[in-house]
């Protein structure tokens, strides 16, 4: 019975150690892959920052541009969610957090509306299609390096939807890249665009004049053409925060099922060798009961 208890605790450990070499081997490809991924979230931040300042600076000129991007519907029958998860799994509460705060804002909707779902990767598509939300789009399997050519396919998508009055009112869904520990949902409204409001430039060194720019080939030109790559930036520096939010989520993950598994190995070794103990102390026992039974017999 000993040596079969002990057989049990070796191969419990011997397969609680190759998770741990897999879990640890995850760890370092999500850290590698998060350094890559967060310079890319970073980088791209200062360029979705600009364009929203220029069509701020745009839109003032050129108010009284019509285009069905800014279009906004006087009834609003159709929604739609563009919700960012990843494709796998193993990444902690990543998904979850993305799929939960989706249900949440779908929940709070008080309008009569009819809600559509465009799952940007394959956990968000699978837990809304299972639960029979309507389906608009889906775009899976986009792998770990984000591309602006993915982004504009989606953001097209989108914009087609939009202009042929598919869906009234579109909003992205996405995990922002905080650091390691943190990945904080982020929900936005994507379309009708609301251009951000108008910072006025102030040259605070002279007399506090505003700036004024000219605009070639005219304000409201440049205002047209950049409102879809508005939509298709806005989209990219979304699956770009996913992404990096992912690899920081997964790696935090791994880690810990890493450091579970090694204090659950010290945990069974210190059991088999108590075991394995108190079945060398009762053998001994044994041996000496039964010498002295011996010698008893003999006398």
């Amino acid at each position: 019975m000993a040596g079969s208890g002990e057989r049990d605790f070796k191969r419990r450990i011997r397969s609680i150690t190759n998770t741990e070499q897999i879990t640890a081997a995850m760890e370092m490809v999500a850290a590698a892959k998060l350094r890559q991924a967060e310079e890319a979230a970073e980088s791209s931040r200062p360029y979705a920052d600009k364009l929203a300042e220029v069509l701020s600076r745009l839109s003032a000129v050129a108010s009284d541009v019509k285009h069905p991007l800014l279009e906004r519907r006087e009834t609003v029958n159709n929604t739609t969610y563009i919700v960012v998860t990843g494709d796998r799994g193993l990444c902690g509460a990543f998904n979850s957090n993305v799929v939960r705060a989706a249900s949440e804002a779908l929940e709070q909707e008080t309008r009569e509306v009819e809600n559509g779902i465009c799952g940007v990767g394959r956990r968000g598509r699978d837990f809304f299609r299972k639960r029979g939300f309507k389906m608009q789009g889906e775009f899976v399997n986009l792998g770990d390096d984000i591309t602006f050519t993915q982004a504009k396919e989606i953001g097209q998508f989108i914009i087609q939807l939009y202009e042929e009055g598919a869906t009234d009112e579109v909003y992205l869904l996405y995990a922002k890249f905080i650091n390691v520990l943190r990945q904080e949902p982020t929900l936005v409204k994507l379309l009708p665009i609301e251009p951000p409001q108008e910072e006025k430039a102030v040259d605070t060194e002279q007399t506090g004049y505003i700036a004024d720019y000219l605009y070639e080939p005219g304000a409201d030109a440049i205002l047209t053409a950049l409102l879809p790559r508005y939509v298709e930036s806005q989209v990219y520096h979304a699956m770009l925060e996913s992404k990096a939010s992912e690899h920081g989520a997964r790696m935090t993950a791994m880690g810990n099922a890493t450091q579970n598994a090694r204090e659950l190995i010290d945990e069974l070794t210190l059991q088999m060798n108590k075991a394995r103990q108190a079945a060398i102390t009762s053998e001994i026992l044994e041996i000496v009961g039964g010498a002295e039974a011996l010698r008893k017999g003999g006398n």
